[in-house]
């Protein structure tokens, strides 16, 4: 069994630790703070096996020297980026084992947030930073919405049963964005219901099902018929494609942000 925990940082961060439940070691995904994981270490007396690194905006990154300098270990990112510490970089089709072969993690290429943003994929779970959010997506830093669009079609085709660990608490934000595109959509109702509730309980929302992002997240519902007309409403043009429908949406959200 491999217990999942989210580590608060900043503001709105997530660092996450995976531990199967036989081991000590764990290993962590985008250490953005150092004290925070430094301290949970210590008070549960945890060995780290390994860091995994998404993309290299410091607050998934900044946390990684002083980390590493209390608890050595290899540090894997993305090979398309240039991140100091990162010992073992990566690139889609690699897969990797860790933690003596009880953690394996299989690593996808999604650029768009930035230029060489990756995932890794395991467990049940995807842990993809900032291309997928919980009901909505990462901004286009560096990538195209073709970029984008592509690698979010490219989680819309996982199991609809894996879990999204995505980096931050932006849910209620996305959710209100959403509305705005989607605003009879049942299912976000409901997740804007249910959100609420864990907010007002300072539960996190994150991780949830891919299945309820794909019934409710507009950047993964590009290609369906209410989302290409709100799209095409607020572009005031017809769109042809979804990765068409894709940058009007995510510029849409850019202008209320």
């Amino acid at each position: 069994m491999v217990n999942i925990t989210a580590i608060p940082a900043f503001a709105d961060n997530y660092i996450w630790m995976i531990q199967d439940s036989g081991s000590r070691e764990v290993v962590l995904v985008d250490p953005g703070e150092a004290e925070p994981v430094l301290a949970l270490l210590a008070e549960q007396d945890l060995s780290l096996a390994a860091i995994l690194i998404t993309h290299h905006h410091g607050d998934h990154t900044g946390g990684i020297r002083d980390i590493i300098a209390r608890h050595p270990a290899p540090v894997y990112g993305p090979a398309l980026e240039a991140i100091k510490q990162v010992s073992h970089p990566l690139r889609e089709p690699a897969e990797i084992d860790l933690a003596g072969g009880r953690l394996h993690f299989r690593v996808l290429d999604v650029p768009g947030h930035t230029r060489g943003h990756i995932a890794y994929l395991g467990h049940g779970g995807l842990f993809c930073g900032d291309t997928l959010f919980t009901n909505g997506c990462g901004r286009l830093f560096e990538g195209t919405p073709e970029q984008m669009y592509t690698s979010l079609e490219k989680i819309r085709a996982l199991d609809p049963a894996t879990l999204v660990y995505c980096a931050h608490e932006y849910t209620m934000d996305n959710i209100r964005f959403a509305k705005v595109v989607e605003p009879h959509n049942p299912f976000l109702i409901e997740r804007d219901l249910d959100c609420r509730e864990k907010r007002r309980q300072n539960v996190p929302t994150v991780p949830a099902l891919l299945a309820l992002e794909m019934q409710t997240n507009p950047f993964l519902r590009c290609q369906e018929p209410v989302v290409v007309q709100a799209a095409e409403g607020f572009a005031g043009r017809r769109l042809a494609s979804g990765a068409q429908v894709f940058g009007v949406v995510r510029h849409w959200k850019d202008t209320l942000d």
